[in-house]
């Protein structure tokens, strides 16, 4: 039974046509992914359909019944809910008030919530969704996983028919994405639709039933998960391989240690790194990776001055060093890739020549005083042309970018301060396949350049595919370091889960 239908759906921005005759048929109870590269319109359908934006043209049709004038308000009294990447709670405010606190728009002042009856209700939500969460805790108190828990709940709290998950397991660990994943099964099993918009394809061949491929505004085609393969759903999506998007990097040639950490040991309020060593190889590629807690970005922030360590030591080209702040890293030769780019990668309002030579100001200016725009504009060129970043000028603020070219003005960033070591952090998290692998084919160029990468990744493809040794974490520790020819998915993700104690090299 069609539940959904969508007929000649156009929508246009300034400048740019987002979604073009879009027609498209959704089963009540299915599980239907929307794929497609960044800017293919994914996301602007979805808005549409949970009425945040508006058409300009094409018809919307619920259970046979044509839809006019859909805002927020209408498409959630009609049942379709729409979960954002970045999930729309209230952190200090209880689960069960997170769940109801839209019920209560009509309630008159005077009326009083009873928090018993709101209490055992939410109990009872929580419980078609596997339980396990106190409704009286705060959401702040929770794990990102519960959290997406909690939306959910609140989803089929309103009654949802359809629920739209964009990129729901992009913060969550190995194990929460299995829990996810039950839930999702779970909705299909009483009847409600899910549309998932995801970027990672192996999520999507083992949970949709159906895919429908979106690029540049266009439908491509909508297929059945189960009569195809992912190097098929690549090709649609961007007209290549599947291979392309995984290059295999080349045996590091170098023997010559350039970095070396004793001991390291760095607290945060999540997790606890005790005593990690390793050596780093000029011109390698070092993947770092663990679940969610497993201490990456902790360690990745430590030695680069931004958290301070506890104990332990760092050496540098053969010399003791010590790294106190970002300041003290970048004049040794380190330059940092984070991993949440919009937050501490990139100053959004600005322009792209002003965020790539913001390291470098000293280079490009009089007395450190006066900038001088010329050598500004010629640097930043330079970059954009050879990391192909997609930009109408380079004045354009870096916020209006695609997260790709976004992530490749964080790249161009530090590589205009010629680092000997780069320390990338998630570096192709929430951005579309090709972008990925464009940018995993630039680390591979780097690294046969000289330049040593530390990678810290949760991607166990793009690790098993770039690093030439897997260090691979548990709550913390070092679990084990695996060269690339004895890696295997199964033995990465067994020592990530604790499940043995060491890994013989």
């Amino acid at each position: 039974m069609v539940i959904l239908r969508l007929e000649k759906i156009n929508k246009s921005f300034p400048g740019v046509k987002a979604l073009s005759e879009i027609s498209l048929e959704i089963e009540k109870g299915e599980i239907h992914a929307i794929v497609g590269e960044n800017g293919a319109g994914k996301t602007t359908l979805m808005r549409i359909l949970a009425g945040i934006i508006p058409k300009d043209s094409g018809e919307i049709y619920l259970e046979g019944r044509k839809i006019e004038n859909l805002n927020p308000t209408l498409a959630k009294k009609l049942g379709i809910i729409m979960i954002h990447q970045e999930l729309m709670l209230y952190p200090n405010l209880t689960v069960a008030e997170n769940i109801f606190i839209e019920h209560d728009s009509n309630r008159s002042y005077l009326e009083m919530v009873n928090y018993k009856s709101m209490f055992k209700e939410a109990e009872k939500l929580l419980e078609l969704l596997g339980g396990g969460i106190d409704p009286r805790l705060k959401v702040s108190r929770l794990s990102v996983g519960d959290q997406q828990k909690v939306e959910v709940a609140k989803a089929i709290s309103q009654r949802a028919k359809i629920i739209i998950m964009d990129e729901p397991t992009s913060a969550l660990t190995f194990t929460e994405i299995t829990k996810l994943f039950e839930i999702i099964k779970s909705l299909k099993t009483q009847g409600i639709t899910v549309l998932y918009i995801s970027h990672r394809l192996d999520e999507v061949f083992e949970i949709s039933d159906r895919i429908t491929v979106l690029r540049d505004g266009y439908k491509v085609e909508t297929l059945e998960t189960k009569k195809v393969s992912p190097s098929y759903v690549v090709q649609l999506i961007t007209g290549k391989t599947l291979d392309t998007f995984y290059p295999f990097s080349a045996q590091v040639s170098s023997e010559e240690e350039i970095m070396r950490v004793k001991n390291l040991s760095v607290s945060s309020s999540f997790v606890k790194v005790r005593n990690l060593s390793f050596n780093l190889y000029k011109g390698e590629i070092l993947g770092i990776t663990g679940l969610l807690g497993a201490g990456k970005t902790e360690i990745a922030r430590a030695i680069w001055g931004i958290e301070k360590k506890e104990s332990g030591e760092i050496w540098i080209e053969n010399k003791k060093v010590e790294i106190k702040n970002p300041y003290d890293a970048l004049n040794l030769g380190i330059g940092f890739v984070p991993e949440n780019r919009r937050i501490q990668g990139i100053i959004g309002q600005m322009g792209i020549s002003q965020n790539i030579t913001l390291p470098s100001l000293s280079q490009i200016s009089w007395w450190n005083l006066i900038i001088d725009e010329k050598k500004e504009i010629e640097i930043a060129k330079n970059w954009v042309n050879q990391l192909k970043i997609v930009t109408p000028h380079l004045r354009q603020k870096v916020a209006n970018l695609s997260g790709g070219n976004q992530q490749k003005v964080v790249l161009a960033k530090w590589l205009s301060t010629n680092p000997k070591i780069l320390i990338v952090d998630e570096p192709t998290r929430g951005i579309d396949v090709g972008a990925k692998a464009e940018i995993r084919k630039l680390l591979i160029e780097l690294s046969k350049k000289g330049i040593s990468i530390l990678l810290f990744s949760s991607e166990i493809d793009e690790i098993l595919n770039l690093a030439h040794r897997i260090l691979v974490l548990y709550k913390g520790s070092l679990q084990g370091i695996l060269p690339r020819n004895k890696a295997t998915r199964e033995n990465i993700l067994s020592l990530a889960m604790g499940l043995k104690e060491e890994a013989k090299i």
